[in-house]
């Protein structure tokens, strides 16, 4: 793949998708509220990433995967979405997603939306049901740095010409890393430490500052 001329990178959940999927996901196992709590407060960043996630997931014992297809029928990409990434390909730009969610779901809905890269974390299985863990390193604030970080040398674009987009504490790390970071439906501790801080929840917003 040739050389982009500048890189962006989203968060998935209450970022490039309306929603957070492991509520959607915790729905299936009747644990919906008490997961949309504790993931709102990561998303404030008052626990540590990876332990709530981890907490998180332990309540999806035992969801079998079935379900995952009426869960994929519940995403919605953010208003906006799908206009943003193809202006970005306009442009010679590259759209990437690093998210402190899942495969599972990001596998079936990043590729409609034209996005070129991705990066989640994966769901421990046995015998076609949820095992309550996480398969391997957790994606959470350091490694979406990383990934920002990793994405850019492999297109050829200085970090200066990387825009990283979010809404929740874990994504300060990478905002930081990049050239131009922008708060988007955020909380307000991201808001507070963006460099840009869009507020209608509509991607196309973010046209105006592409290279």
């Amino acid at each position: 793949m040739p050389d982009a001329r500048f890189l962006v990178v989203f968060d998935a959940d209450s970022t490039l998708l309306r929603n957070e999927v492991i509520e959607l996901i915790a729905d299936e196992a009747g644990r919906g509220t008490e997961v949309a709590a504790a993931t709102e407060a990561a998303m404030r960043g008052e626990v540590d990433f990876a332990t709530s996630l981890r907490s998180r997931v332990r309540a999806l014992e035992g969801v079998p995967l079935e379900a995952f297809a009426r869960v994929r029928a519940r995403v919605e990409p953010t208003p906006g979405a799908a206009e943003l990434i193809a202006e970005i390909h306009a442009r010679g730009g590259r759209a990437a997603v690093v998210s402190g969610g899942f495969h599972e779901i990001l596998d079936d809905v990043a590729p409609p939306l034209g996005v070129d890269v991705w990066r989640a974390n994966r769901l421990s299985v046995d015998a076609g049901r949820l095992t309550g863990l996480v398969e391997g390193d957790i994606v959470d604030a350091a490694a979406k740095a990383t990934a920002l970080r990793e994405w850019a040398a492999d297109a050829g674009v200085p970090l200066a010409r990387t825009i990283a987009i979010g809404d929740g504490a874990n994504d300060l790390q990478m905002m930081a890393a990049a050239g131009l970071g922008i708060a988007f439906n955020a909380k307000p501790a991201v808001r507070a430490r963006a460099d840009l801080v869009v507020g209608p929840v509509d991607l196309r917003e973010i046209i105006a500052v592409l290279p």
